[in-house]
């Protein structure tokens, strides 16, 4: 069982954040996150779950200045985001996308990102493909040719060779396989005991919440509506929302 936050070293904190969309001139904002308070601990592992549009991808996009709260504060390892060094920031907080793009080049080129950006040394390529369930023989090929599945275990990789503190995971193994998620949870298991980095992972799948994740932080329309352990939180949620949410998933478990 994980220690409680109280005992570890804040990764990530959110202070009374709101996230206000305009649609149009003659529309009010709409809002997509609404007062959001919490804090995830250094080294832990907490998975999102809630709806879809419940705001969880847009949490995951502040911390590393993708986006900007409209009010409030975020901050990371203590600091404000907007008090970082834009690549210090993005090279601490990583970030995967569901739909991550490929940049233009091979597969050994986007996996030299880390090294271009931020100077660091790249352990061999070929060992971070087969980590993922991936071939050596893709090494150089045109990184836009791949399947939607191998663009995602790419794109996991890619953010890795960077060592970041923090990775922040959007649907990260929606494309893939069983075989292949299993590759990457163990994969990113590995990096959080042997490394201690803090995941933050959005997921629809509720056993991939349960076997992954430390905490667990339910969202709904733009709300943090309960936070707790994965065991309590998934077995007895406090709140009506969450119950409702989570006795949907019976039926659906990849809601």
């Amino acid at each position: 069982m994980p220690s409680s936050l109280s005992t570890r070293a804040t990764a990530i904190q959110f202070k009374q954040v709101s996230v206000h969309l305009v649609t149009s001139a003659d529309q009010p904002p709409a809002t997509i996150l609404q007062h959001i308070d919490g804090e995830i601990a250094q080294g832990s592992i907490t998975m999102l779950i809630g709806p879809s549009g419940s705001g969880k991808s847009t949490l995951l996009s502040l911390c590393n200045l993708l986006l900007t709260a409209n009010e409030g504060e975020v901050s990371v390892q203590g600091t404000l985001v907007h008090d970082w060094q834009i690549n210090q920031l993005r090279r601490t907080v990583g970030m995967v996308f569901q739909d991550s793009p490929m940049l233009p080049g091979t597969v050994r080129d986007n996996l030299l990102t880390a090294s271009r950006l931020h100077q660091l040394p790249v352990d061999d390529p070929v060992q971070w493909l087969e980590r993922v369930g991936l071939s050596s023989d893709l090494l150089e090929r045109q990184a836009s040719e791949l399947s939607g599945g191998q663009k995602q275990r790419i794109a996991l990789i890619r953010t890795l060779i960077g060592q970041p503190a923090i990775v922040l995971l959007d649907e990260i193994t929606s494309a893939l396989d069983p075989s292949s998620v299993q590759h990457i949870e163990q994969l990113l298991l590995q990096l959080n005991r042997d490394k201690g980095t803090t995941l933050v992972w959005v997921t629809h799948h509720l056993e991939q919440a349960r076997r992954i994740g430390q905490y667990i932080w339910y969202l709904e329309n733009g709300r943090l509506v309960e936070t707790g352990t994965a065991d309590k939180m998934l077995s007895h949620p406090q709140t009506d929302a969450a119950r409702q949410f989570l006795s949907s998933t019976q039926e659906n478990p990849t809601l």
